[in-house]
C-alpha cells in the first residue's frame, strides 16, 4: 500500500531542523509540537532523521516508568478546530497540510483539568456580559471536547496506525513453587493500555498471557511452573504500511 506521508517526510524532517537553527539553545527542544512528530515519523515506520530520533526517544520516555504515560497524546497535536465529516476529502492530506503550517510549529502545553460541565446560570451570566467572556466560555468548552482526543475526525482506515498502539503495564508478575508441597503460585497485575476510535486513551486491567510473543520475561508463564519475576513495560504498534515494531523497558 503507499503510504502518502512517505513523500512528504524528508522535507518535514528538514524543516523541523532548520526551524531550530537560528533559536536559543534551551528552546530548540521546544520548537514544534513533539506529538505531530511523533504522529508523522511513525505512520513512516521512525525513518532515520533527527526530528524522527528526538520523537521516538519522547514516545518511549513516555513509557518507562514512572509514571506510565500514553506515548502518543495526539490530542497535543493541533489539527483542526472540530471533527471533519466529510470522508471524501483526505484525511492523510489534511495531517500533513496542518503538519506543514507554519503558524502550528510551537510547542503544545497540557491541557488544564476543566470542570466537565459548566452551570446553566453561569455560562448565562457569561453570555450576558459581553462578547470576550462569551468567547471564552466557548473556547472552554471546546477545549474540553478536545482535550483528550484528536481534534478532527481520524476514524478512518488512514489512522488506523494509532488505533495499532498497545502499552501493556506489567506492574508485576511472579509464578514460583511454596509450601512443602510445592504448589505453583502465580500472581500478577497488569494494565492494557489502547486507542479509541478519535485517538482518547484508556487503561483496562489485563493478564500475563495477553502479553504479545514479542514480550520477553515471561514465555515460560503457565507451564510447568518456573520461577518467573517480570515488571516491564511493553509497547507495540504496526505503521502506515502494516509493519509491526514494538519496545520493551524493564524495570
Amino acid at each position: 500500500m503507499h503510504n502518502p506521508f512517505r513523500k512528504i517526510l524528508p522535507p518535514f524532517a528538514i524543516a523541523l531542523a532548520l526551524t531550530s537553527l537560528w533559536l536559543p539553545t534551551k528552546t530548540r527542544a521546544q520548537t514544534y509540537p513533539i506529538d505531530c512528530a511523533i504522529l508523522l515519523c511513525l505512520s513512516g515506520g521512525w525513518p532515520a532523521s533527527a526530528p524522527c530520533a528526538r520523537a521516538r526517544a519522547e514516545f518511549i520516555r513516555r513509557i518507562t516508568p514512572w509514571p506510565v504515560e500514553p506515548p502518543l497524546q495526539i490530542w497535543r497535536c493541533p489539527m483542526g478546530a472540530s471533527h471533519e465529516t466529510d470522508r471524501q476529502s483526505g484525511r492523510a492530506e489534511r495531517v500533513i497540510d496542518v503538519l506543514f503550517h507554519e503558524d502550528d510549529f510551537q510547542q503544545s502545553q497540557s491541557l488544564p483539568d476543566l470542570e466537565r460541565s459548566f452551570d446553566a446560570n453561569s455560562s448565562d451570566a457569561f453570555r450576558h456580559s459581553g462578547k470576550a467572556q462569551t468567547d471564552l466560555v466557548q473556547k472552554v468548552l471546546t477545549l474540553r471536547l478536545t482535550a483528550d482526543r484528536a481534534d478532527i475526525d481520524i476514524s478512518g482506515p488512514e489512522f488506523n496506525f494509532v488505533r495499532s498502539i498497545r502499552v501493556f503495564d506489567v506492574r508485576y508478575a511472579s509464578q514460583r513453587k511454596v509450601g512443602e508441597n510445592e504448589q505453583c503460585r502465580r500472581d500478577a497485575l497488569v494494565y492494557l493500555g489502547t486507542y479509541g476510535t478519535q485517538g482518547e486513551f484508556a487503561w483496562a486491567i489485563s493478564k500475563p498471557t495477553a502479553l504479545p510473543d514479542a514480550h520477553v520475561g515471561l514465555e515460560d508463564w503457565g507451564l510447568n511452573c518456573p520461577s518467573l519475576y517480570n515488571r516491564s513495560v511493553f509497547v507495540d504498534w504496526q505503521d502506515y504500511d502494516g509493519n509491526y515494531g514494538f519496545e520493551q523497558v524493564n524495570y
